[in-house]
């Protein structure tokens, strides 16, 4: 199951890993930091209507990018806000407004805010069930219904994203993860070893890997995996760390 840390976001070519530099100054918006604090929520939302922008003059595109960048400095509540702007300024039905919602969603997931989490989700579902957008709200919405207490509809959505893009690592993974809190160790391991055939190669995926092997009694499998998973994790703190240590030196 992803982690609350690690939603999954739009995936485009303005959403790279790792990020290029924030700025928090779009021409667009023209943010002066002498006038305003630049991490305030109301600063994009108060620019635009303060300039009564025509709604055909806003780069919905770049608001997004706002918000992705809030995202990644933790600030979810001015992510929240900026995602629901570009929703109200994208063109009706379009992929643009679909990709807003399903931000805004993972923003609200982020504060465990799941019943708007949810909603948000839906709302781009209903734009196009069947976008690449769509197989990360299916996602995201089986994550934030399984942590409403609602694993029935969680495992629903789960296929669901795996039937719109089979080829969506972290939907093979939910869906691997709800079949396994069922019982359903075998259709489970298949799930997570077609997420880790797609890319999904990370401590958390290997964990659940080898708790379905457990299940089925293969333990000498189940241990090496559960080692390959531990060794991962400790790398992970390690570059954690280093970047840290870099962020000081600065």
């Amino acid at each position: 199951m992803t982690d609350p840390e690690d939603h999954d976001f739009s995936e485009d070519e303005r959403f790279d890993d790792p990020y290029e530099g924030f700025d928090l100054d779009p021409p667009e918006l023209d943010v002066d930091p002498d006038k305003v604090d630049p991490v305030d929520s109301r600063v994009v939302a108060d620019l635009l209507d303060d300039q009564n922008v025509n709604d055909d003059e806003i780069d919905v595109a770049q608001l997004i990018d706002v918000g992705l960048n809030y995202m990644q400095i933790n600030r979810f509540e001015q992510a929240a806000d900026t995602f629901e702007r570009a929703a109200q300024y994208a063109p009706e039905d379009s992929k643009l407004e679909q990709e807003a919602w399903t931000n805004k969603g993972a923003a609200h997931a982020e504060l465990d805010e799941w019943d708007a989490a949810i909603g948000d989700y839906r709302e781009a579902i209903n734009i196009d069930a069947e976008s690449e957008h769509a197989a990360t709200a299916e996602t995201n919405l089986a994550y934030a219904l399984w942590e409403s207490g609602r694993s029935e509809q969680a495992l629903e959505h789960a296929e669901k994203a795996v039937e719109i893009d089979e080829r969506f690592a972290e939907a093979w993974f939910n869906r691997g993860f709800f079949l396994l809190e069922r019982g359903l160790a075998e259709d489970a391991l298949n799930s997570l070893e077609n997420a880790i055939r797609l890319g999904l190669r990370n401590s958390q995926v290997l964990d659940e890997k080898a708790r379905a092997l457990e299940e089925l009694g293969q333990y000498d499998e189940a241990e090496e995996i559960a080692e390959e998973a531990e060794d991962l994790r400790e790398q992970a703190e390690q570059e954690l760390i280093d970047q840290e240590e870099q962020r000081q030196e600065r």
